[in-house]
C-alpha cells in the first residue's frame, strides 16, 4: 500500500472538513475507537487526527479513560514512536493528534512482499524494543501490539495506537470485568487467560509480531479465534519454522512465564551486535528501506478559506444629466411605485386581521370543547386523579395522564405491538431523541448475561441477553427481548435498529452466520434498543468451555420508561 491513492481516500459527506482547527485534508483509516484523518500543523507538518467515535464519545467513563491515557501518551517520548502533539478528552467529539509517518504498516507490508529478510527483522525488533522502553517507561502497557500496529518509516519501525493501553494510574487491567483486552493471535498467555497483563505481556507480543514478519503468518497459526488462544495457553510455539539465528531470541521473548523473558534492553543489544556497524550509523539496512518502498507523496495541506471580494451583477449606471422629458418619466414612475407599496400593504393588514380573527375564533371554539369534554369526563369517572387512584392506580399514574404524558413501556418508535404515542400534549422532552450509552468490550459466556439496563453486566443469568451452547452450535438468546441480525453495509444507527426491528419477534440468534464485525440489534420490552458490534466470536468448541462472544455494546434508553 505505497500508491497515494490507496492511502488517502477523499473525505465523505459524514467526514468533518475541520476537527478543533485542523483542516482535514484525506481520510487515512478507521479503527475500533473510532475514524483517522490527515491533516497538518500551522507550519505543514503532516499529523494523523484521530476522531473518536459518537457512541464513545457519549460515554463518560469512556471519556474519563480517553482523558487518562493522553495524559500517559503526552509523557512518551521515544525515536520510534508516533509522538503525540496534540489532544482534547472533552472536545465534541473527542480527538487526538500524533505525528503522521509517511510508511506502511507491517501487516500491509507483509502482504504486498512477503516475510522480511533476517537484517529487516532484526532492525523492526530493535526499534520497536527502543519504543517500548520509552512507553513502559511513561508508565504505559500497550496491550495492543501487532503488525498493524507498526509502522515502517524509512529511518526505522513506529509503534502506534495506545487506543486500549493500560495507564499506570488505572484499577483494572481489563476494560470491562471478565473481558480480554488484545487481538487473539498476538495475546500472551496471560493475558488470553484474563491474568495479571505487565510489561513482559508486550515483549511476548513483540516476539509474536516480529515473527509474522519473518513468517508472513501468525506464529501460533490462523483459525478461530478460540482455538488460537488454546494454543497460545497450552503449546509451545513451533520455532522449528523461523530462521535459525533468530531462534534464541524467540525462545526468550515467547517463553510461557513472563519472568523467564528477555528484558527490552537484552533485545536490544542482542539486535545491535547482529545488525553490525550499520545498527550505529544511524540508518537502518539497505534492505531495510526495499521494505518500506518508495516514499508516499502526503497531500498538501487545504488551505484557509478567503474573503471573496465579487463584482456586482450589473455596472452602476453612467450619470447624466436630465432632460425635461426625462423627469416627467421618472415622476410617473415613483407615483406608481408608491401606489403599488400602499395598495400591497393595504391586503397584508386585512390578511393578518382575518387570520387574527380565524384564530380567536378557532381558540374559543376549542376551549368550549374542552370544557364540555372535562365535564363529560367528569361525570362519567368521577373526580380525576381521585377516582383514578380508586382504580388502584398510583397518584403518579394520574399525574401522567393529566399532563399527557405516555406511562407505557413500548417502543414508540417503531410501532411495535403494545406501544403507545405521546399525545400532542406531552413535553418536548418525548421528541429529545434518547442518548447512546457505549459499554466496549461486553462479554457473553455461559456463565453470566448482559442487560441492556444498569446494572449492565450480570453474574447470573437473568439479563435481557444470554449466551448458550448445545451440542453442535451457540446462540444469543433472551425470554422477553427480540434479536436480530443486520445484513446491511457496517455502520448502523438507532435509526437502522429500530428499521430492522420493526415487525421482528425472534427472541433468539443462531451465531453461525455471525463473525467479527457483525452488527445485532436487541429491544428489550421497555422499548430500549442495543446495538452490539461483534469483536470476537469463539464458538468452535461449544462444549469444551472456552465459547465466548465479545462485543461492543451501544444502548439507546428509553425516556418515557
Amino acid at each position: 500500500m505505497n500508491d497515494a491513492t490507496e492511502v488517502f481516500q477523499p473525505l465523505q459527506a459524514d467526514d468533518p472538513p475541520v476537527v478543533a482547527g485542523y483542516r482535514l485534508a484525506a481520510r487515512i483509516g478507521a479503527g475500533g475507537m473510532g475514524r483517522v484523518y490527515l491533516s497538518h500543523t500551522q507550519g505543514g507538518r503532516p499529523l494523523a487526527i484521530k476522531v473518536v467515535r459518537p457512541e464513545l464519545a457519549d460515554d463518560p467513563a469512556f471519556r474519563r479513560r480517553f482523558s487518562r491515557e493522553i495524559k500517559a501518551a503526552q509523557r512518551v517520548r521515544g525515536a520510534y514512536t508516533a509522538e503525540l502533539i496534540d489532544a482534547d478528552a472533552d472536545g465534541v467529539p473527542p480527538w487526538l493528534a500524533t505525528l503522521y509517518v509517511p510508511g506502511p504498516s507491517l501487516s500491509d507490508a507483509v502482504a504486498r512482499s512477503g516475510p522480511l529478510p533476517v537484517p529487516a527483522v532484526l532492525w523492526l525488533m530493535a526499534g520497536v524494543a527502543e519504543a517500548l522502553q520509552a512507553i513502559h517507561g511513561a508508565g504505559i502497557v500497550h496491550r495492543d501490539l501487532k503488525p498493524s500496529n507498526v509502522l515502517l518509516a524509512a529511518d526505522g519501525p513506529r509503534v502506534i495506537d495506545f487506543g486500549i493501553s493500560l495507564a499506570s494510574g488505572a484499577t483494572s487491567p481489563h476494560t470491562a470485568t471478565g473481558s480480554v483486552v488484545g487481538t487473539p493471535q498476538f495475546m500472551a498467555p496471560e493475558q488470553a487467560s484474563v491474568g495479571e497483563v505487565t510489561a513482559a505481556t508486550d515483549v511476548f507480543a513483540l516476539g509474536q509480531t516480529a515473527a509474522f514478519a519473518a513468517l508472513g503468518e501468525p506464529l501460533y497459526g490462523d483459525g478461530p479465534s478460540v482455538s488460537v488462544l488454546y494454543r497460545i495457553v497450552h503449546s509451545e510455539p513451533d520455532l522449528s519454522l523461523l530462521p535459525a539465528q533468530l531462534r534464541p531470541l524467540f525462545a526468550r521473548c515467547l517463553a510461557a512465564d513472563p519472568a523467564e523473558r528477555a528484558t527490552l534492553a537484552e533485545i536490544v543489544d542482542w539486535c545491535r551486535q547482529r545488525l553490525g556497524p550499520g545498527a550505529d550509523a544511524g540508518a537502518g539496512p539497505a534492505v531495510w528501506r526495499e521494505v518500506t518502498g518508495p516514499e508516499v507523496s502526503v497531500p498538501a495541506p487545504v488551505p484557509h478559506p478567503t474573503r471573496m471580494h465579487t463584482q456586482p451583477l450589473f455596472a452602476p449606471p453612467r450619470p447624466t444629466v436630465p432632460t425635461g422629458q426625462d423627469e416627467r418619466r421618472a415622476r410617473r414612475r415613483r407615483n406608481a411605485l408608491i401606489t403599488g407599496i400602499v395598495t400591497g400593504s393595504a391586503l397584508l393588514v386585512l390578511g393578518l386581521t382575518w387570520m387574527v380573527m380565524d384564530a380567536t375564533d378557532l381558540l374559543r371554539h376549542r376551549d368550549t370543547s374542552a370544557k364540555s369534554g372535562s365535564s363529560a369526563s367528569e361525570r362519567s369517572s368521577g373526580s380525576g386523579a381521585a377516582s383514578g387512584s380508586a382504580a388502584g392506580g398510583s397518584s403518579g399514574d394520574g399525574e401522567r395522564a393529566a399532563t399527557g404524558e405516555d406511562s407505557g413501556t413500548g417502543d414508540k418508535s417503531d410501532g411495535a405491538a403494545g406501544a403507545s404515542r405521546p399525545s400532542s400534549g406531552s413535553s418536548s422532552t418525548a421528541n429529545t431523541p434518547p442518548q447512546a450509552v457505549a459499554y466496549p468490550q461486553e462479554w457473553f459466556d455461559e456463565k453470566n448475561s448482559v442487560s441492556l439496563r444498569e446494572p449492565v453486566d450480570r453474574k447470573d443469568r437473568k439479563g435481557d441477553i444470554r449466551f448458550v451452547c448445545g451440542e453442535n452450535s451457540c446462540a444469543l438468546e433472551s425470554d422477553k427481548s427480540v434479536i436480530t441480525l443486520l445484513y446491511s453495509k457496517p455502520g448502523a444507527t438507532l435509526d437502522s435498529c429500530r428499521t430492522a426491528l420493526t415487525g421482528a419477534d425472534s427472541h433468539d440468534l443462531p451465531l453461525a452466520a455471525v463473525a467479527a464485525g457483525s452488527e445485532i440489534c436487541v429491544r428489550n420490552p421497555a422499548g430500549d434498543i442495543a446495538l452490539l458490534v461483534v469483536q470476537v466470536k469463539s464458538t468452535a468448541l461449544p462444549n469444551g468451555g472456552f465459547s465466548f462472544l465479545s462485543a461492543d455494546m451501544t444502548v439507546w434508553r428509553d425516556r418515557a420508561s
